[in-house]
């Protein structure tokens, strides 16, 4: 059994303390505070690009007794079980960490391979009582500072802080070459398993920094994926969209998490910041004009203002639970993007069939 005896505060910047015991990474951090309601799949979370510069607090009480798998690149270059090569997220915090775990593919507890990734994990802490402070104030920024430990250790930024630069790819990258209908991927923090789902409907995707101008290569289709932090930061991202949109030729789009924020910038809506954003494997949205209702997994901190729409626009989803938009589309030409994760890895599938209807759009042309 993992021991974890030292003892840890959090510390939130309205001076709001709780006290708990490490059992990961020994450093202090900053960062900023969010709450994650999912029941499972901290590999993925921990893995997803878009946890960039936070510390995530898991509400549900018990973590780990699952294990974390071996991490594995397949042959196309994509990880088995992660999202990602690398642990992307600040620290984890939760109720009660188990170091003995079960699992059929487990090789290793989650505390070892926090110490691995450099990553701080903090257990012991009533996170319901966290959550309902974040929920009542909204996101804070935070510190884990260790009690025997000097606690000099500067306040963090989050909101100015261009986090896509720090995780998106730094070169072009092609999978799936010669499978069919070539897309281009703005890679603002892309999952792997949003490739997956591309490459396994027979196109092939060319992943391009963030700031690339992908006007310059040839292409069937334009991918905008998800990525950390405040969509503002990416004005050539946006410039770049926004060019796309205007050439001769129409091109089919589509958009995730923040690539639904970033399209809908392009074409001059506003983006607020939610009081605590969306983190979780239960959100419901309703696509407008219907009575169809979906489970979806979502992550991000930001949304678009439906409102602030151009008249050929029109919200494609909205959330069940406080309104906010869940995706846009335009009227008449194939463009489209939603606010939660279709791939869900992890997280339930309804909605993964807009992959296909993306990949319809590409056969119809």
């Amino acid at each position: 059994m993992e021991q974890t005896t030292r003892k840890v505060t959090l510390q939130l910047n309205d001076g709001t303390k709780f006290k708990g015991e490490s059992f990961g990474y020994e450093t202090p951090i900053a960062g900023e505070v969010v709450f994650n309601t999912a029941m499972m799949g901290y590999p993925e979370s921990l893995t997803d690009p878009s946890y960039a510069g936070q510390l995530m607090v898991m509400t549900y009480p018990l973590v780990g007794n699952y294990g974390v798998p071996e991490f594995r690149i397949e042959s196309n270059g994509l990880a088995t079980y992660m999202e990602s090569g690398q642990i992307h997220a600040k620290a984890i915090i939760v109720s009660e960490y188990s170091g003995s775990y079960s699992h059929w593919n487990a090789k290793k507890s989650l505390g070892q391979w926090l110490k691995e990734e450099r990553v701080v994990g903090v257990t012991g802490i009533d996170t319901r009582q966290l959550t309902k402070v974040l929920r009542s104030h909204g996101v804070m920024m935070g510190k884990i500072l260790f009690d025997d430990m000097p606690d000099e250790i500067p306040d963090a930024s989050y909101e100015d802080v261009n986090y896509v630069e720090q995780v998106s790819c730094k070169e072009v990258i092609s999978y799936g070459v010669g499978n069919g209908p070539r897309v281009i991927l703005v890679d603002c923090g892309v999952k792997h398993n949003i490739l997956r789902c591309l490459l396994n409907r027979g196109l092939e995707v060319v992943r391009v920094p963030w700031d690339y101008d992908f006007n310059e290569l040839e292409c069937d289709a334009l991918f905008l994926a998800n990525g950390p932090g405040n969509p503002d930061t990416c004005v050539k991202t946006v410039d770049n969209i926004r060019k796309f949109l205007g050439r001769v030729e129409t091109k089919p789009v589509m958009g995730i998490c923040m690539g639904n924020q970033l399209l809908s910038k392009a074409v001059g809506a506003k983006i607020y910041k939610l009081k605590y954003g969306h983190r979780s494997h239960n959100q419901p949205v309703r696509m407008i004009g219907t009575d169809r209702c979906f489970v979806t997994s979502q992550n991000h901190g930001y949304a678009v203002d439906s409102h602030s729409l151009p008249s050929d626009w029109t919200p494609l989803f909205e959330n069940m639970n406080d309104g906010s938009n869940e995706g846009v589309k335009h009227k008449s030409k194939p463009w489209f993007s939603v606010q939660f994760h279709p791939e869900a890895c992890s997280g339930p599938v309804d909605t993964e069939f807009l992959f296909d209807e993306f990949a319809k759009m590409l056969c119809s042309k």
